[in-house]
């Protein structure tokens, strides 16, 4: 086709008319005008169809370009999608590991408190056998079951026989959200029969009540008794510190007759 089109510029608009005009025989004038005629159809169509053609391929070649543009745009989108794979993968991963570590240590914290626990059991015993050196208050705790007041202002975190949140073990005692730095107070009067440091519960104060009766007093930020005073209803034992468990709060825990029993069912009603 391009061959025949640079034959037909070569003879110019002028080229049906000089082959005509080439026939010396004017009865051949009539075969020859319609061989010019189909040569010109001829042409025509060649032309027109080359046309079509560099027509098809421009747009095959548009579409080329937008299909490589979109391929280029989904790898890009398949090469983001894969490295936000891989980034949650390995949060996943990294979750887990946080999982195992926090598990392993509250698997070791739990056993911590049990021994803690058992040993707190242990010097109980021992205080109830060996009395203090004050003789407790005369008042007996009993007939204030229900009516005495809380030793510090807040809400409970958890109750009596339950486990903290990061505790496996079941709890004696309470834990009352507070501040820390306010001031803790005796529930009743007595004396003080542990003022110290006590592994798992912070510093801690014991109150003697007699009779096997005692109050404690938990996670302490500071202590402002010591072992042996006289202690008055309402009198400060010190202030509230961080609980080993999470955050500020008091541990506080009722032993009467020896036994522990519910505080809550001892502390006046809010």
């Amino acid at each position: 086709v391009s061959a025949r089109l640079v034959e037909i510029y070569k003879l110019g608009q002028g080229r049906y008319l000089r082959l005509l005009l080439s026939t010396s025989n004017l009865a051949q004038v009539g075969r020859a005008s319609r061989i010019v005629a189909a040569l010109a159809r001829i042409d025509r169509e060649r032309i027109a169809s080359h046309q079509r053609t560099l027509d098809e391929l421009k747009t095959a070649r548009i579409a080329l370009q937008a299909r490589n543009r979109r391929l280029e745009s989904l790898t890009a989108d398949a090469k983001r999608a894969q490295a936000a794979n891989i980034r949650a993968a390995q949060a996943h991963a990294d979750l887990i590991r946080d999982i195992d570590r926090r598990r392993d240590s509250n698997a070791q914290l739990a056993g911590e408190l049990l021994g803690a626990q058992q040993k707190l059991q242990a010097t109980l015993r021992e205080l109830a056998k060996g009395g203090t050196v004050v003789e407790p208050a005369v008042l007996p705790l009993g007939p204030f079951r229900g009516d005495l007041d809380w030793p510090v202002a807040g809400a409970i975190r958890y109750g009596f026989g339950r486990a903290a949140a990061t505790r496996s073990t079941s709890s004696n005692g309470i834990e009352i959200a507070a501040e820390e730095g306010a001031p803790t107070v005796a529930v009743h009067g007595g004396v003080v029969a542990f003022a110290d440091a006590f592994a798992g519960f912070g510093n801690l104060v014991i109150l003697d009540h007699g009779s096997q009766t005692f109050s404690l007093y938990g996670d302490l930020l500071d202590i402002s008794v010591k072992k042996g005073a006289r202690i008055e209803h309402g009198q400060a034992l010190g202030t509230v510190g961080s609980s080993v468990t999470g955050p500020a709060g008091l541990y506080f825990e009722l032993r009467v007759d020896g036994q522990t029993v519910d505080p809550l069912q001892w502390l006046r009603k809010r």
